[in-house]
């Protein structure tokens, strides 16, 4: 194919790339991830650049010695057996002539007009094992971009622990494509060489490499002009056929989409444990809902049971009266009384009249009173016991996302602060007693108030759902006390038998539906607003959770388009240059 063809071809995917690329870099500010965030950025920066080799291994290893060798330049491109303590990172890329850009203290550039230059270029770094946090950091940043890992280790002993923990950080992290050099080999016999090069060869598919490429080299004798022993002529040809025989341009490209996989795949590994944290929370949200309904009708349920007892001793009270006063209006009844008090001091029919209506209160008291003392309890209790429950279900609440999450691990943090202000705002919640008041139940003018238990929190419920019921039932019982005793006291009771008796029961069935009515409303309203203040602790709780929604949806929707336009491209690349 024609190069201005091909090199329009290959301009149009740099461009696609770039641009994927770009969009990548926002979303990665968009999870405010300070560290991929850099690496696109580098990414976006040198993707106009060279194929990119960056050269790593422990100090004294030989490194610098070999990035000379490989260049044969005839002259001392990179600094040999530096001081580790000011050892820097040296960038070697083409120029038209030789120059030495200082960026910073810890990175400097070198322009060489060697020819190899022009397809790639050498990133010689500090050693793995460097004393220098800034080398350590600095080198890291080099690794994501580059287009292949060249690994350099003193052939004598390939095996030290810290070369081999950074190559885990390479390879699991990254999935760099990486050769391996055992460089010095002049340093040993041949025996001895080819035993340290099988066991990299080992070392290195243990560790997942299946086909690992390792290089036996002496920089010093390629330096001396012997070719033939020195070890580079199968790098060379490896770099040959592999790179710089006309793939690299196209190989770098398709290191970037790898790197942009990468990161891709890492956000969307945490956007998962993300979801996964939300669904989680949303099931232990539904959870408490659940509960605090189940509670409800459970209460409710109480209620109804508590009303039925009521009734059932309030029927009883008022059927003794009733029967009492249907024997006592009789004829001989009532004369027989009349007679007595005109000539004793016995009861007058009138006396009689109004010691039923006190004994119906009596009765009435008696009857109603334990009843409604023991359901009340019950109530309460249950109220109580689900609200510990609650407690504990906050406390155990499934933690997925982690606050060591190497992306997402602030989002965590906001989780886990969040649930912790919860649960201590729950605590609170139930530890005060103007938690369990409603002000409807307990106007302002009423005797009702916050004092009205010696305890706090929970340990009022009880209390104030005896005042509460004792209150309704009692206001509603002296009511028709009252009417009934100025029913009697205004009564012709020898002419008004059987109206007393229907105006009797008129009151008594009257009396008997406002109290399963008010008692069942009153209660139930204040267990339906003691379900609702609960609740409302979860308030911010709830604003995380519909926060994170929109989040995660709109996040899985960016790495989704990004995602596929990085196939595409992928595709595309091979279609045209494979």
């Amino acid at each position: 194919m024609d190069n201005k063809i091909l090199n329009a071809q290959l301009q149009e995917q740099r461009f696609k790339i770039s641009e994927i690329i770009k969009e990548l870099h926002q979303m990665t500010i968009d999870i405010k991830n300070e560290d991929l965030a850099r690496t696109i950025s580098d990414l976006r920066e040198r993707i106009q650049e060279p194929f990119m080799f960056v050269i790593v291994g422990e100090v004294k290893a030989g490194k610098s010695s070999f990035v000379n060798a490989l260049l044969d330049t005839g002259k001392d491109i990179c600094k040999v057996a530096p001081d580790p303590c000011t050892d820097v990172i040296q960038q070697i890329i083409h120029g038209e002539k030789e120059n030495v850009i200082t960026i910073n203290d810890f990175l400097k550039k070198i322009q060489v007009p060697v020819d190899i230059l022009k397809d790639i270029a050498i990133v010689d770094t500090p050693g793995t094992n460097t004393i220098s946090d800034h080398h350590q950091e600095i080198t890291e940043r080099f690794i994501p971009g580059s287009d292949l890992i060249v690994f350099v280790f003193e052939a004598k002993n390939p095996y030290r622990q810290s070369a081999w923990d950074f190559f885990d950080y390479i390879h699991k992290d990254w999935r760099k494509k990486i050769i391996f050099i055992l460089q010095q080999k002049d340093l040993m016999d041949a025996g001895d060489l080819e035993i340290n090069l099988n066991g990299v060869r080992k070392h290195a598919i243990k560790k997942g490499i299946t086909e690992p490429k390792i290089f036996g080299v002496s920089a010093k004798q390629e330096l001396e002009g012997k070719h033939e022993e020195s070890g580079f002529l199968p790098l060379r040809k490896y770099v040959a056929d592999n790179i710089t025989g006309g793939q690299a341009p196209v190989l770098k490209l398709l290191n970037n989409i790898e790197i942009s996989q990468n990161v891709g795949q890492r956000i969307k590994s945490g956007l998962e444990a993300r979801e996964a944290q939300l669904n989680a929370d949303k099931i232990f949200r539904k959870d408490i809902v659940d509960t605090l309904n189940e509670q409800e009708k459970r209460s409710n349920n109480q209620v109804d049971l508590l009303v039925e007892n009521l009734l059932g001793g309030y029927d009883r009270a008022t059927k003794k009266t009733e029967d009492e006063l249907d024997r006592g209006l009789g004829f001989l009844p009532l004369a027989k009384r009349t007679f007595l008090s005109v000539f004793s001091k016995k009861k007058t029919a009138q006396d009689w009249l109004s010691g039923l209506a006190t004994d119906l209160e009596e009765n009435l008291n008696k009857e109603m009173r334990e009843k409604l003392n023991a359901g009340v309890h019950d109530i309460a209790e249950s109220i109580q016991q689900m609200a510990k429950l609650i407690n504990l279900k906050i406390k155990q609440s499934t933690t997925i996302l982690k606050n060591n999450h190497e992306i997402f691990g602030d989002i965590a943090d906001r989780r886990i602060s969040i649930l912790k202000d919860l649960q201590e705002q729950f605590s609170r919640f139930m530890n005060k007693e103007e938690s369990f008041i409603d002000s409807k139940i307990f106007p302002e003018d009423s005797s009702y108030s916050p004092n009205i238990a010696t305890g706090s929190g929970l340990a009022v419920v009880g209390v104030i759902l005896s005042t509460v019921a004792q209150g309704m039932v009692f206001d509603i019982t002296g009511g028709i006390i009252s009417t009934i005793g100025f029913l009697f006291a205004g009564a012709t009771v020898h002419l008004k038998r059987k109206k007393i008796l229907a105006s009797y029961n008129q009151e008594i069935a009257k009396g008997r539906v406002e109290i399963e009515a008010e008692i069942k409303d009153k209660l139930n309203a204040y267990i339906r607003s003691i379900k609702h203040k609960i609740d409302e602790n979860f308030d911010d709780f709830d604003a995380l959770m519909e926060l994170e929604d929109g989040q995660i949806r709109k996040l899985n929707e960016q790495y989704n388009s990004i995602d596929q336009q990085i196939s595409e491209v992928e595709s595309e690349l091979k279609a045209k240059f494979a």
